[in-house]
């Protein structure tokens, strides 16, 4: 996927489109396995909210390779963008795309709150997969086209758990599942039914410098409606994705 696609699909991919419950996505021998998404699915039982892929190969299984610092630090991303507005979680209402994620990054952690891996030490827990709420926004200093927004602490709202980074970025400490083929997360959101969403497997990479945007999308390996156009639709019940 070329610069400025994945902005452009964001922008322009709704309109139009079909709407479908589940989005279901053609395998692809160039994408690696563990991003390949065959199926994308979402549910709410009214008060909780859980969205599920499934990839060709295992979930999980490809994580970022260590580079010993932040500068230049890249993540690897389930993601799931969202037709749900910014304000929903508490972020800025009407300020960009709002997508659920799964992150690993063994370079830094932004879960300041939470102590995924158990040892004692909430500050060394990047390099395990764990949950993202992200407005993401338009930038064409970034290779895909798209940034997490940038923000400033204390005068752009961001939800009570976020780590205070100058981005758009919410740590909500729902532990996420990659189980063979699927990755699944379950947070808590009323009166999700009915909204859109696609998904998206994707790298990042940080940026310390101020020479691009803090966190940048670098790269996507697959889109699962392939143009974006965000055609799943939250139902009632639960996933079928197992």
């Amino acid at each position: 996927m070329n610069h400025l696609s994945l902005a452009l699909l964001l922008t322009t991919g709704l309109a139009g489109s079909v709407q479908a419950h589940s989005i279901t996505s053609p395998r692809d021998a160039k994408t690696p396995p563990a991003f390949d998404i065959t199926r994308a699915e979402a549910a709410t039982d009214g008060r909780l909210l859980t969205f599920a892929m499934e990839v060709a190969g295992i979930a999980g299984s490809v994580k970022p390779v260590p580079i010993g610092r932040l500068e230049g630090a890249r993540v690897e991303a389930y993601v799931w963008p969202t037709s749900m507005d910014p304000g929903t979680v508490g972020f800025d209402p009407e300020s960009g795309t709002l997508a659920l994620a799964i992150t690993a990054h063994p370079d830094f952690d932004d879960t300041p709150l939470f102590d995924e891996n158990g040892d004692g030490d909430p500050a060394n827990d990047g390099a395990d997969w764990h949950s993202h709420w992200v407005v993401l926004a338009e930038d064409a200093a970034c290779g895909a086209g798209l940034k997490v927004r940038d923000v400033s602490p204390g005068q752009d709202l961001l939800p009570a758990t976020a780590p205070l980074l100058p981005i758009a970025l919410d740590s909500p400490g729902m532990s996420p599942i990659l189980d063979g083929g699927t990755a699944r997360i379950t947070v808590s959101v009323a009166g999700a039914a009915e909204v859109s969403f696609d998904a998206v497997t994707a790298e990042l990479a940080v940026d310390e410098k101020g020479e691009a945007p803090l966190l940048c999308v670098t790269g996507v390996h697959d889109v699962a409606s392939g143009d974006l156009s965000l055609p799943g639709r939250v139902v009632p019940g639960k996933v079928g994705v197992e």
